[in-house]
C-alpha cells in the first residue's frame, strides 16, 4: 500500500465496486481527508433523467456510511460521442480491434479526476487499479501490480506526467484477495464478496450486439463477405467483417475440417482470411503512436519487453524507428495474434517505459532485411 504524509486531502474516483471502497478505506486510516467522485459514462440499463444506475447508488451509499462528501460528475454525451461513437465503433469499421479503457483513461476518467480536484482542492487523486507509480530521474512510471493476474498497467501507459504526478494507487502491492480479505475485517463483508467489474464497461454482452445495436444499419452498409485463405481462394461466406478478430477461432460458423484461426481482416475488401495457429506467430510488428515516458535512449533496447495484448506475458524485443515515424518491433521470443488496434506496452523490467498502438501489419515484409 502507498503511504505518503504529505497527503491531507485525496479525491477518490469511487465506482462503487470492491477497488475503490477500498482504496476509501485504506485512505481514511492513513488519516487523509478523502473526498469522492462517481463518472457516469454510460448508464446500461437507463431508466428516465432522474434514475440513477446502481453503481452511483452503491457509492453515494459508501459515502454515506463513511462520512465523506461525494459528487457525480456527468460525462455521459461527451463519452457516448468521443468514446463509443468516435472511438469503439469506429475502430471497428476500421477493421482494427480497439481498446477503450486505453483510451478512455487520459481522455476521460484521469481527466475528469484531475479537474474535479483542481476544483476540490485535492493536490493527489486515488484509484483502485492494480498498479503503482514509481519516480526516477524526476519521471513518474507506472509499473505493474503485485497481482499479476489483476495488473493494470498495461491500461495506463498514456497517462501524462501531470497526472501521474498526483496519482496513488493503494492496491498495487495487493493481492485482489488480499484486497477483500481487508473489506471483510472492516465489516464490509457483502462488498467483499461482490463480482468482478466488466472488462468494457459499455458492454453487457457480445460486442457484435453492442455493434448492432449502435449502428442499426451496419448489416446493411457492410454486408456479407468471404473467408479467404492465405492465397486469396474463397473459403465461405463470412457476416461481416467488423465482427471478427485476429486470432478468433469460435464462432467463425464455417467448417473446414480443421481448426481454423482469423489470420487478417481486409476492411476494403470485406474479406478474412483464414488459417492455422503457426500462421498467428509473428516475429516482428509495426506500432505507431509511440510514446516514451524518456527521451528514446538506445541502452533501454537490451532491456525492453512488450505486452501486445491485456494478461498477455511480456515478450523480450528490440526496437527500431522507421523514417515514417513508425517504430518496429523485433520479437525475441514467441508472439502471436498481433491485433491492428490493440496497445503494445514496452516495459523495463515491471516498469512501464512506453506504448503505441499495434499498426496495420500490412508492407511489414520491406523492413525486415534492413
Amino acid at each position: 500500500m502507498e503511504a505518503r504524509k504529505e497527503t491531507q486531502r485525496v479525491l477518490v474516483g469511487m465506482s462503487g465496486g470492491v477497488d475503490s471502497s477500498a482504496v476509501c478505506l485504506m485512505l481514511l486510516e492513513q488519516g487523509c481527508e478523502v473526498l469522492g467522485v462517481t463518472m457516469r459514462t454510460w448508464d446500461a440499463a437507463p431508466a428516465g433523467d432522474a434514475a440513477e444506475p446502481a453503481y452511483v447508488v452503491e457509492a453515494r451509499r459508501l459515502a454515506e456510511r463513511l462520512g465523506i462528501p461525494h459528487y457525480v460528475a456527468d460525462e455521459r454525451e461527451a463519452f457516448r460521442q468521443q468514446i463509443v461513437k468516435g472511438y469503439f465503433i469506429r475502430e471497428y469499421l476500421r477493421g482494427r480491434t480497439p481498446n477503450p479503457c486505453v483510451v478512455c483513461n487520459p481522455l476521460f476518467k484521469f481527466r475528469v479526476l484531475a479537474e474535479w480536484a483542481d476544483r476540490l482542492g485535492c493536490p493527489f487523486i486515488a484509484t483502485g487499479h492494480y498498479s503503482a507509480v514509481e519516480r526516477c530521474n524526476g519521471l513518474c512510471y507506472v509499473a505493474e501490480g503485485e497481482d499479476l493476474l489483476k495488473d493494470q498497467s498495461y491500461f495506463l501507459w498514456r497517462l501524462g506526467q501531470d497526472v501521474l504526478a498526483r496519482c496513488l494507487f493503494p492496491l498495487g502491492g495487493m493481492t485482489k484477495q488480499q484486497v477483500r480479505e481487508y473489506l471483510a475485517r472492516k465489516g464490509f463483508e457483502a462488498k467483499s464478496r461482490e463480482g468482478e467489474s466488466m472488462e468494457v464497461c459499455f458492454i453487457q454482452g457480445d460486442y457484435r450486439d453492442f455493434l448492432r445495436e449502435q449502428v442499426p444499419d451496419l448489416d446493411e452498409r457492410i454486408g456479407k463477405g468471404w473467408f479467404v485463405d492465405a492465397a486469396g481462394a474463397k473459403l465461405g461466406e463470412h457476416k461481416g467483417y467488423p465482427y471478427y478478430t485476429i486470432g478468433q477461432r469460435k464462432g467463425l460458423e464455417i467448417a473446414l475440417g480443421r481448426p481454423a484461426y482469423v489470420l487478417k481482416i481486409n476492411p476494403e475488401k470485406n474479406t478474412v482470411m483464414l488459417g492455422d495457429a503457426a500462421r498467428l506467430k509473428a516475429s516482428h510488428m509495426l506500432v505507431e503512436d509511440v510514446r516514451w515516458v524518456a527521451p528514446w535512449d538506445e541502452s533501454l533496447d537490451a532491456r525492453l519487453s512488450v505486452r501486445i495484448r491485456y494478461r498477455s506475458r511480456p515478450v523480450p524485443c528490440r526496437v527500431r524507428r522507421l523514417d515514417d515515424g513508425r517504430w518496429l518491433v523485433h520479437f525475441l521470443g514467441e508472439a502471436s495474434a498481433v491485433t491492428p488496434g490493440q496497445s503494445a506496452v514496452f516495459y523495463d523490467g515491471r516498469r512501464v517505459v512506453g506504448g503505441a498502438f499495434i499498426a496495420s501489419q500490412r508492407g511489414i515484409g520491406m523492413y525486415l532485411d534492413k
